[in-house]
């Protein structure tokens, strides 16, 4: 389970993937007892006392200047999606001021028309992943697509997702950084506490990988894929930001024309209209 120290624990993971050889520091004589780089070194890279750091880390201060945000993004060589993040935790009150408001997750007409109007699976889900609407190929593609799932949940505690994404590591991999990326500026909604408290309890995995701290914005990938009826699939997996929502994304899977993809994913549109 995460702490409520989550800056502390933010700095920390990263401080230990860091080695003095990637900061241009020797390791020294004798042997280091820490993974990664010692605090201090941390602090001297930023230009900031040690016992300030050790603050930070510690949780006794968690409001630090953007500044000196800043200068410790620089030495834990984080990227922009991260360095956005870690300001994030630090600045409590845009978070509250970014709740959601009632009737922010409702989707749009125009996009019902274009699930209904894709030949190619498609469905719209929230910022914590909860799927809200699919299209038929989206659900005959995996059931996991289908309303009322949700698909970061499904990802970990359903045995038939890791038969089915053949890329599975990578796959989970890349949601739980999305999921830390999506926490920027809310990282107090209960939605996502519940959800990221139950996979801590009930998945190994996906505590592992929420304990290494990875932020990574939601992007497009080619997403490895093993259908039961149709085989293997190859398919381009976008995912589109629906303006005027609250966080709400279309998600559609598609494959390059002429491919054997495209051929059972059209062999794939039969067999669910016949059904």
């Amino acid at each position: 389970m995460e702490t409520n120290n989550v800056l502390g624990d933010f700095l920390r993971a990263h401080r230990e993937r860091i080695t003095p050889e990637d900061v241009g520091l020797g390791r020294g004589v004798g042997v280091r007892r820490v993974p990664g780089l010692r605090r201090e070194e941390v602090a001297m890279l930023a230009g900031i006392s040690s016992d300030y750091y050790l603050r930070l880390e510690q949780g006794r201060d968690r409001h630090p200047s953007v500044q000196v945000l800043d200068a410790l993004a620089r030495v834990l060589r984080l990227d922009a999606d991260a360095t956005a993040y870690l300001i994030g935790l630090s600045q409590p009150t845009s978070r509250t001021a970014a709740r959601p408001t009632a009737g922010s997750t409702a989707i749009p007409e125009s996009i019902r028309h274009l699930l209904d109007e894709q030949t190619s699976p498609a469905f719209v889900q929230t910022r914590w992943l909860d799927v809200i609407a699919a299209n038929r190929m989206a659900i005959a593609l995996t059931p996991n697509l289908s309303p009322g799932v949700n698909r970061l949940r499904a990802a970990f505690l359903d045995p038939a997702e890791r038969a089915f994404h053949r890329d599975w590591a990578e796959a989970v991999a890349q949601a739980v950084a999305g999921l830390r990326a999506d926490a920027t500026g809310h990282g107090d909604d209960p939605r996502l506490a519940t959800l990221v408290g139950e996979l801590s309890l009930k998945s190994e995995e996906f505590r592992q990988l929420w304990a290494r701290h990875d932020v990574r914005r939601p992007e497009g990938r080619f997403s490895l894929m093993h259908h039961p009826e149709v085989g293997d699939l190859d398919l381009y997996a976008d995912k589109l930001i629906i303006a005027g929502t609250d966080g709400l994304v279309l998600g559609v899977y598609h494959a390059e024309p002429g491919s054997e993809s495209a051929r059972s994913l059209a062999l794939l549109g039969s067999l669910a209209a016949s059904a």
